[in-house]
C-alpha cells in the first residue's frame, strides 16, 4: 500500500521542527494548522505557546520564521507573521503537483489513503427491517447511513462486522400463525419465485395478512387468546408452528433483497441476524444480570434500575429485561446481541445505527452491558442517532392519505424523475442507457440527501431539489464526473501527466490543494461516524472544479505541457470524486 503524506502534514512537520528550534521546551507542540483564505495555511498555536512562556507571540512567531526552510523547490514557498502571531504559509506549486501525482500513482487506486496500523473490529448494527411488513421511509435512514459508515470503516482499515437486526420473534408472530392456520390460502405465494416482482407480491400479501390478522386480534377475544397460545407454541419450538415462521421469514428476506438491490446495497444473507437468533441466550443473560445483582426482581418482572431515569411521577423506569409472565422483551434480546458479539465476534466497538427516538433504550441498554462487565475500556458501544425523514410540510413524511409511506413507491418516483433530468440534458446516450442512468441518478439523488444532512437531523424530503442539477446535490457531482470524462476522452492521445515544474493559475492551486485533502477528510469521516464530511468535502470539489473548467482552458492550453498538466488535474479530481461517492454508495457514470 502507498501511503501519501498530505502537504497538511508536511507544512505541520516543518513547523514543528521551526517551533523546537525557536524554543526547544516547546517540542512537540501543536502549531494548530488549518487552510486559510489569506494564504494556504495559517497556523495558529503560537499564541497559546507564548502565553504559556510569558513571550511576545509576534516575536516569537518571527523567531519561528527564521527557522522554516523555504523555497528551492521545497515544500514551503513563504512563511509571514500576521496579527498578533498567527503564521500564514503558502506552499509552492511543485509541492501540490508532485503530491498529487504521488496520490494518482497509488497502485492500489486507494489515492493515498492510510489503512489502520492497527484495526479493532466494528459490529455496525444497521438496516434491521420487520419480517412480514412492508418496508416504509423510515427504513431508509439507518440502511442509507450504515452502508456508508461500514464502506468508510472497511476503506480505512477497520475489521467490520455487519449485522441487520431484522424483527423476526415476538407475539406478533403468534398472531399471524394463529390466522394463516384458520385461514389458509391466504398466504399462496411461492417462495422459490425470487425476484423484485415476486419480492413485492410476497411482501404485499404478508402485510395485508398483517393488517386482517390484527384487526381480528383487536376486535376478537377468543382469537387473541388462541394466538398467544400460539406464541408459546413458537417458544417451545413446535414443529408446524416452526415451520410457518420459516416461511414468513423466507417471504419477506425475497423482499428485503429487492428492497435493497433497487438501492444499490449489498445485504448478504449470512450478516441477516434477527431477535430469534439470541432467543437460546436469553435464559442466560437474565441469570447472569439477576447473580450478579445488575438486575433485581420487582413485581416479578427482571428489571434495571438508573438514578437518572424516572417518569413523570418522579419514580424510577426501570429497563425490564424479563416480564413478570416468563416473556422477553427487547431489552434481553439486545443484551444477548452485545454478548455474542463482544465474546464471540470478539468486537472492540459495537455501533448501532438506530432512530433517535431509541436513545434512552440504548442508554439504559448500555449501561446495563457496563455494569455487567460486557463492555468496558476495551469494548465500546455507541449508538449513531438518526432524526426523522420529513415532508415538504415539515411534518413526518405521510401519503395524503396520512399513511407511511411504502420505500418502495418512494425509489421509484426518485427513479423516475432522474430518468427525465437524463433525457432531457442525455446525449448520444440509448433508451436502455437512460434508464440505467435514470437508476444510478434517483438512488444516487436519494442517498445523497440523506448522507449530507448530519446523521442527527431531521430533513425534509425533496425529490424536486434531490434531481436538480443545481447546488448541494448528487446530480451535480455525478455531472462534474462525466464532464471531466468526456474532456479526458476529447483529448485523444493526450495522456495527462504531471508537471511540477509549471506555475500554477490560482484556480489550479485551489483545486489541487483541496483533493490532496481527501485522505484526512476520509479519516475523519470514518473516526466520527459523519458521512457528511465527506459529502461536504466532496461538493466543494466539485464547486472548485467548476472554478477551474470555467477560468482555465484545458484542451486550448497555452503549452503542450500545461495541456498534459491540467488533464493531470482533471484525471486525479475524477478518481476523487469516483472515490468519494462509492464511500458513499453512489454511482459514476462516465456519461450522462
Amino acid at each position: 500500500m502507498t501511503s501519501v503524506t498530505s502537504l497538511s502534514d508536511s507544512v505541520q512537520q516543518h513547523l514543528s521542527s521551526a517551533l523546537s528550534a525557536a524554543l526547544p521546551q516547546a517540542a512537540g507542540a501543536d502549531p494548530l494548522l488549518r487552510r486559510s483564505d489569506r494564504a494556504d495555511y495559517q497556523a495558529n498555536g503560537i499564541l497559546a505557546l507564548a502565553k504559556k512562556e510569558k513571550a511576545n507571540p509576534r516575536e516569537l512567531a518571527t523567531q519561528v520564521v527564521s527557522h522554516v526552510v523555504t523555497g528551492g523547490g521545497e515544500v514551503i514557498a513563504d512563511v509571514e507573521v500576521s496579527g498578533p502571531g498567527f503564521l500564514n504559509i503558502t506552499v509552492t506549486d511543485g509541492a501540490i503537483v508532485r503530491n498529487l501525482a504521488a496520490r494518482a500513482a497509488d497502485p492500489e487506486g486507494r489515492l493515498g489513503v492510510p489503512r489502520a496500523e492497527r484495526p479493532g473490529t466494528t459490529v455496525v448494527d444497521y438496516a434491521q427491517p420487520n419480517v412480514a411488513k412492508e418496508m416504509h421511509v423510515g427504513h431508509l435512514r439507518s440502511a442509507v447511513i450504515g452502508d456508508s459508515v461500514v464502506q468508510l470503516l472497511e476503506f480505512t482499515g477497520e475489521n467490520v462486522v455487519r449485522r441487520h437486526h431484522i424483527g423476526d420473534w415476538g407475539t406478533q408472530f403468534g398472531m399471524l400463525i394463529q390466522y394463516l392456520d384458520e385461514h389458509p390460502g391466504e398466504l399462496d405465494h411461492q417462495a422459490s419465485e425470487v425476484s423484485e416482482a415476486s419480492g413485492q407480491e410476497a411482501m404485499s400479501n404478508l402485510d395485508r395478512l398483517y393488517k386482517a390478522a390484527r384487526a381480528l386480534f383487536d376486535s376478537d377475544e377468543e382469537f387473541g387468546t388462541r394466538a398467544r397460545r400460539r406464541v408459546v407454541d413458537l417458544q417451545a419450538g413446535d414443529t408446524h408452528t416452526l415451520a410457518t415462521w420459516q416461511k414468513f421469514v423466507d417471504e419477506s428476506k425475497i423482499y428485503f433483497f429487492s428492497v435493497f438491490d433497487k438501492l444499490d446495497m449489498e445485504i448478504r444473507d449470512e450478516d441477516i441476524v434477527g431477535e430469534s437468533g439470541y432467543n437460546d441466550m436469553l435464559a442466560e443473560t437474565c441469570r447472569l444480570l439477576e447473580e450478579s445483582g445488575v438486575a433485581v426482581r420487582s413485581e416479578g418482572a427482571l428489571c434495571v434500575f438508573f438514578d437518572d431515569v424516572k417518569g413523570p411521577d418522579g419514580n424510577p423506569v426501570p429497563l425490564i429485561v424479563q416480564k413478570s409472565d416468563g416473556g422477553y422483551g427487547y431489552a434481553a434480546t439486545d443484551l444477548s446481541a452485545i454478548r455474542d458479539r463482544v465474546f464471540r465476534l470478539k468486537a472492540s466497538t459495537l455501533l448501532y445505527v438506530v432512530d433517535a427516538r431509541q436513545s434512552l433504550h440504548f442508554k439504559m441498554v448500555f449501561e446495563t452491558a457496563r455494569r455487567a462487565g460486557w463492555l468496558g475500556e476495551d469494548v465500546t458501544a455507541h449508538q449513531l442517532a438518526f432524526g426523522t425523514v420529513l415532508g415538504a410540510d415539515g411534518k413526518p413524511f405521510k401519503t395524503r392519505e396520512g399513511e407511511t409511506v411504502r420505500l418502495v413507491d418512494l425509489l421509484d418516483e426518485a427513479v423516475e424523475r432522474a430518468a427525465a433530468v437524463v433525457r432531457e440534458k442525455a446525449q448520444e446516450l440509448s433508451e436502455a442507457e437512460i434508464t440505467e442512468r435514470g437508476a444510478q441518478v434517483g438512488i444516487g439523488a436519494v442517498k445523497y440527501a440523506d448522507l449530507s444532512t448530519s446523521a442527527n437531523r431531521d430533513y425534509k424530503f425533496d425529490l424536486d431539489q434531490m434531481v436538480s442539477l443545481n447546488g448541494d446535490t448528487s446530480v451535480y457531482l455525478q455531472y462534474a464526473y462525466a464532464r471531466i470524462q468526456s474532456i479526458l476522452r476529447k483529448a485523444g492521445d493526450v495522456a495527462p501527466a504531471a508537471h511540477p515544474e509549471l506555475e500554477l493559475a490560482p484556480a489550479e492551486r485551489a483545486l489541487g490543494l483541496h483533493v490532496d485533502a481527501f485522505a484526512e477528510t476520509v479519516a475523519d469521516a470514518a473516526a466520527e461516524y459523519a458521512p457528511h464530511k465527506l459529502t461536504a468535502y466532496l461538493y466543494q470539489l466539485a464547486s472548485l472544479y467548476t472554478t477551474f473548467y470555467d477560468k482555465c482552458p484545458v484542451l486550448k492550453a497555452e503549452s503542450p505541457a500545461q495541456v498534459e498538466n491540467r488533464l493531470f488535474l482533471c484525471d486525479v479530481t475524477a478518481r476523487t470524486l469516483h472515490r468519494g461517492m462509492a464511500l458513499l454508495g453512489i454511482r459514476t457514470p462516465e456519461r450522462l
